[in-house]
């Protein structure tokens, strides 16, 4: 294995390991809207994800450090010319952030209402827009022979990636609904499990579909696996829910998301952005690589620090892996 396959490779990883944490975290934003029932079980949902959301921002940053390091061309390329969609996602986990840090400092009625909107709204666009982006990156977009984006914002959100977008916010949601019931008690337990077998059907019929126009349109042998062990997985999360093992369902939800995007890397492989002008002009992992030195060096950071990152912050699950509800809330102070 070359250098550069092995750093897309890894790429590959961080980017779905990215998306396996973020995703449910994303979901529990998503269901502070669409699950909770007043402000206690907001504050119950916020919780669930309250020590490991920022830790799960970590592989995002190391994803995208890994991408201008290794492929500079890929990352010139991707975040120039998906430029608006990719600040819309910044913006947003900035904000997102903010809210889950800001929103208990002050007791005021509208001071916390407007936070969990962002919250909200911070959670259900980047949940989306990913999906818009990675459809956008498997199928190609318009790249000139100097190899800059030549199109407009327009091509970025047709059909096909329209549908990304709604397959990863839907199935984000059902990831987070799963975790969600796995991190609580008492009713809000019973009806995070209810709303995920609707999610999880829902995702289902938008996977079939985003997911088999992927393998007809740009897939091959490597990816078609993906594609089976995804839909297993989801139909597998969805058994797992209906008989209260959250546990099993939460790890196949993880495995239903995490293959996804197996299938949209081991589709694009050898390419990194192919160019829907010509495919000539495309930008491949050999030809978007760092030089073979500076890969090397970076391998040799990688490779142990890699497994140590994955463990601390599995330590960190484990450490904060109990159950709460709303009887964990303190109730408001007195004025």
């Amino acid at each position: 294995m070359h250098l550069h396959d092995f750093w897309f490779l890894l790429i590959a990883v961080l980017w779905t390991g990215y998306f396996f944490l973020e995703g449910f975290d994303f979901g529990i934003g998503v269901l502070t809207k669409l699950l909770a029932r007043d402000r206690t079980e907001r504050r119950v949902l916020i919780n669930t994800i309250g020590p490991v959301w920022d830790g799960n921002e970590v592989w995002l940053i190391t994803a995208a450090g890994a991408t201008f390091a290794a492929f500079p061309d890929w990352y010139a390329t991707l975040f120039s010319g998906f430029y608006l969609p990719l600040l819309a996602i910044l913006v947003c986990l900035i904000v997102r952030g903010v809210a889950f840090e800001y929103r208990h400092k002050r007791s005021g009625e509208r001071w916390q209402r407007n936070w969990e909107h962002a919250i909200f709204w911070c959670s259900l666009l980047p949940a989306f827009l990913w999906g818009v982006v990675f459809a956008n990156i498997v199928r190609g977009v318009p790249i000139g022979p100097d190899k800059n984006f030549t199109g407009t914002l327009a091509d970025l959100f047709g059909p096909y990636a329209l549908l990304g977008g709604l397959l990863t916010l839907v199935l984000f949601t059902f990831h987070g609904a799963v975790f969600a019931a796995l991190k609580t008690v008492g009713d809000i337990r019973d009806r995070a499990r209810s709303r995920a077998t609707v999610l999880g059907m829902t995702s289902g019929v938008l996977a079939v579909a985003f997911l088999g126009w992927t393998q007809i349109e740009s897939g091959n042998g490597r990816s078609l696996p993906a594609l089976i062990v995804s839909l297993a997985a989801l139909a597998a999360a969805l058994v797992m829910n209906h008989y209260g093992r959250e546990g099993w369902a939460f790890a196949c939800s993880g495995v239903a998301v995490a293959a996804a995007f197996a299938l949209v890397f081991l589709a694009l492989f050898p390419d990194v952005m192919p160019s829907s002008a010509n495919p000539a002009w495309s930008l491949t992992a050999a030809s978007a690589a760092s030089s073979p030195y500076t890969l090397k060096i970076m391998t040799w950071v990688a490779v142990p620090m890699t497994p140590l990152i994955i463990g601390y912050q599995a330590w960190t699950y484990w450490v904060f892996r109990k159950r709460i509800g709303t009887q964990h809330i303190p109730a408001p102070a007195a004025h």
